[in-house]
């Protein structure tokens, strides 16, 4: 069924998006800014300086018990139970056949584990953690009451600091702090999904109003603005970072999809390991790389990838890349034509084959973030 307007939900900082005059769009069931000012000056804005996204539509399920971090540990294939409070770990989740039902954060609040997963998948991201949950682990939806923001770019830490105290600056990359409870409860974490220096601020929805003026009082000597889902796509796409449902999903596992260091083998057990073992043995038939167009035109998800006049592949994502000057794309293509540098073509209908050339990820190279990993998709 298609989203009407009057189905789709709203986050909590709709009136601020109406007031700033965005541009809204369906998705994930939610009225979601696509834009503001444009695209391009919103890109180049958190490339800059520093842009505050909306991303309340992103579910949150606490895990709590004395076997949660055991339990969380199972269910995904990165490491989550041996890690320090305050840690923040990316990680797949995956079916028995080494698919992923979806990339997301774990959060270690001391014996608790808090889940943030993709906004679009969170119906079933929670049905298959509650299918898999033990006795002594309780399973918590605190996505209602859950607002949050992303701070991005590279002047994020000063604006932050003015809102938050010089305690944040303090957080290292994929780190977070908690402080309050009940209605007064607030995350940070250094965190982000652009390919700069940022964080991410988790409040309770009834205060979510509060903090966004906070944060854009705090933010106006930086020139702060309002970024959009538009900006916050094209970001990621520099950076090589995932979409679920474009560049992972079910059909697809870890180790082909170039996330290989989120898989921790070292494990005794998570729900995927033999399948992805035999992966590992065998070695990924195809691989998710970046592409770098040659011209001005852009690769849609289906479009093909060719080499020496055979299909080799197929593109998942692409836009252009603002911050360097070509489009760009990834796409999942047979390991014989990923090494980097491998000249390839791309078919876009109606238009004579681009050529392209298979880059490493990320496409873009000079983001502010601190540590050269991935983060989650949306």
């Amino acid at each position: 069924m298609l989203d009407t307007a009057s189905a789709l939900k709203r986050t909590p900082f709709y009136a601020r998006h109406v007031a700033l005059k965005a541009r809204l769009t369906p998705f994930a069931g939610y009225e979601m800014p696509l834009q503001y000012e444009g695209i391009v000056a919103e890109h180049r804005t958190v490339r800059s300086g520093v842009g505050v996204f909306d991303v309340s539509h992103m579910g949150e399920i606490r895990l709590r018990g004395q076997g949660a971090s055991a339990f969380a540990n199972r269910l995904v294939t990165n490491e989550v139970a041996a890690i320090p409070e305050g840690k923040v770990v990316y990680t797949p989740m995956c079916i028995e056949n080494g698919g992923i039902v979806d990339d997301l954060l774990v959060y270690a609040s001391g014996s608790e584990r808090l889940l943030v997963v993709n906004a679009a998948n969170f119906e079933k991201d929670i049905a298959w953690v509650r299918a898999h949950a033990p006795a002594d682990v309780s399973v918590s939806d605190e996505n209602a009451e859950t607002a949050q923001v992303a701070v991005q770019g590279p002047r994020a830490e000063e604006v932050m600091a003015r809102a938050y105290g010089e305690r944040v600056r303090a957080l290292e990359f994929y780190t977070g702090l908690e402080t309050g409870a009940g209605e007064d409860w607030v995350l940070l974490s250094r965190t982000g999904y652009t390919g700069e220096d940022g964080f991410e601020v988790y409040v309770r929805s009834g205060r979510a109003l509060s903090h966004w003026d906070r944060i854009f009082e705090a933010g106006r000597p930086a020139g702060i603005r309002a970024i959009g889902l538009g900006a916050r796509d094209t970001l990621r796409m520099e950076m090589g970072y995932c979409l679920y449902g474009n560049d992972i999903d079910e059909t697809t596992n870890p180790l082909e999809a170039g996330l290989g260091w989120t898989v921790r083998f070292e494990k005794e057990d998570f729900i995927g390991r033999e399948a992805l073992a035999r992966v590992r043995e065998e070695g990924p038939k195809r691989k998710l790389v970046g592409l770098l167009l040659h011209g001005s035109r852009i690769a849609r998800p289906g479009c093909s990838v060719n080499a020496d006049g055979a299909r080799v592949g197929t593109v998942t994502s692409g836009s252009m890349g603002l911050s360097l000057g070509a489009p760009v794309a990834m796409a999942y293509v047979a390991s014989g034509s990923a090494k980097f540098g491998t000249e390839v073509s791309v078919a876009i209908p109606g238009t004579p084959p681009l050529p392209a050339t298979v880059m490493a990820r990320p496409m873009y190279r000079k983001g502010s973030v601190r540590s050269p990993k991935p983060r989650r998709t949306e």
